[in-house]
């Protein structure tokens, strides 16, 4: 079973609030969960984030994945796996981005000289 630490809409329309919940991936996003770690209100002035963080840390030791934005939420309530991730994260896509653009350089070298 592929677990997820996940956001589970909830609130009026137009005004949304969001639980940070642990459930199984093939649930619906506002569906079955298995625990409920913390809430984040987006509308607040500033935004409000409480997870608790040890049922997180528990749960990404156990394997549950998070997603994009979740991995967030963790960075900013404290979580340091999180930020030593998503700051990994970052110097991967620049290292991809930066190869990329070598790949093209050369390759519009290579084709001026034929031409």
């Amino acid at each position: 079973m592929a677990v997820k630490i996940r956001l589970m809409r909830m609130g009026m329309k137009k005004a949304p609030f969001y639980r940070v919940v642990v459930a199984d991936s093939r649930s619906p996003r506002d569906g079955r969960f298995i625990e409920n770690i913390g809430i984040y209100h987006p509308n607040n002035e500033p935004s409000r984030v409480e997870i608790d963080t040890d049922k997180a840390r528990d749960w990404l030791a156990k394997g549950a994945q998070p997603t994009e934005a979740v991995v967030n939420l963790l960075a900013i309530a404290g979580v340091e796996e999180m930020a030593q991730r998503k700051q990994a994260v970052k110097e991967q896509r620049a290292k991809l981005a930066a190869a990329r653009e070598q790949g093209r350089r050369s390759k519009a070298k290579a084709k001026g000289k034929k031409g």
